[in-house]
C-alpha cells in the first residue's frame, strides 16, 4: 500500500461515517415472439433508458444473453440504509412489471 493511500485511510473524518448499503434485484423474464436478438433488446430498451439513468441504480442484463425466449436483468441500488433500499427496489420492481412487456418468472433480492 502506498504512503498516500495509507494516510487517506488513517485520516479521521469530521462527521459520522456513512456506510453505504447495496441491494441487488434480479428479474427473470419470459419472452414470446422474439425472432432475433434485436427484437429481444427492443423489449428491454425502457429498462436501460429509464432506470439506467437513475443516480442510485445500475441496470444490466446478467444472463441468458443469446436466448430468445428468456432474459435475466439485474438492478443494483445504493443507499444509506437497508430499509431505504428495500423501498426503492419495491418501487423499481413494480414499475418494471408495469412497463416491460414480458412476464416476470422469478425475482431474487439480496441486501449487502
Amino acid at each position: 500500500m502506498s504512503d498516500a493511500l495509507r494516510r487517506l485511510l488513517n485520516t479521521p473524518t469530521s462527521g459520522p461515517a456513512i456506510t453505504p448499503h447495496v441491494g441487488v434485484l434480479t428479474l427473470h423474464f419470459q419472452l414470446y415472439g422474439c425472432a432475433d436478438l434485436k427484437a429481444k433488446r427492443r423489449v428491454f430498451t425502457p429498462l436501460r433508458a429509464v432506470w439506467g439513468k437513475e443516480p442510485d441504480l445500475a441496470v444490466a442484463e446478467t444472463a441468458d444473453f443469446e436466448a430468445l425466449d428468456c432474459a435475466t436483468w439485474t438492478v443494483a441500488a445504493l443507499g444509506t440504509s437497508s430499509q431505504q433500499i428495500q423501498q426503492r427496489l419495491d418501487l423499481v420492481e413494480k414499475a418494471i412489471a408495469e412497463r416491460i412487456d414480458a412476464p416476470v418468472l422469478d425475482v431474487q433480492r439480496e441486501i449487502l
